[in-house]
């Protein structure tokens, strides 16, 4: 049985029909969101809005109430969604999201005043990166924008 199904699968793959060629391809354009579910949104937002200081975007009545997206740069976003019900494992060489900071000194110092919990490091380029968590413990690595 397996023997005619190799020979069956090989005659597919000479003839080209099982993987056929097309011109078809994904091309992405740029980045447009983030989302990650989140246990407390009024926890999740007050951080977003007012530690990372993003700017709130409008979210339609109707998922005002398990909702809350943000501005980043130009035309990009973060959106919160209420519901979140599993733990999150943050790792620093694992899930996370990056952001560019005017000055990763005044990161730093902004974090220290408010007795945040951070974790700072150089990496490999001589960039010096810091990790701080969200209230549900997603990771922010936050990097100086190079000028």
């Amino acid at each position: 049985m397996f023997q005619k199904i190799s020979i069956a699968f090989f005659a597919l793959l000479l003839t080209g029909s099982a993987f056929a060629q097309t011109d078809a391809k994904i091309e992405v354009v740029k980045h447009n969101h983030v989302a990650l579910h989140v246990k407390d949104i009024a926890a999740s937002t007050k951080f977003y809005r007012d530690v990372m200081g993003l700017e709130p975007v409008a979210v339609p009545d109707s998922l005002k109430a398990i909702r809350s997206w943000f501005k980043l740069g130009a035309d990009q976003q973060i959106h919160l969604l209420a519901g979140r019900d599993f733990e999150v494992k943050n790792d620093r060489n694992g899930s996370h999201f990056a952001l560019f900071v005017t000055s990763i000194a005044a990161v730093e110092k902004y974090l220290t005043q408010h007795k945040m919990s951070f974790h700072k490091q150089v990496r490999f380029d001589g960039a010096v990166q810091i990790y701080v968590a969200d209230p549900d413990g997603y990771l922010i690595e936050l990097n100086e924008v190079k000028r």
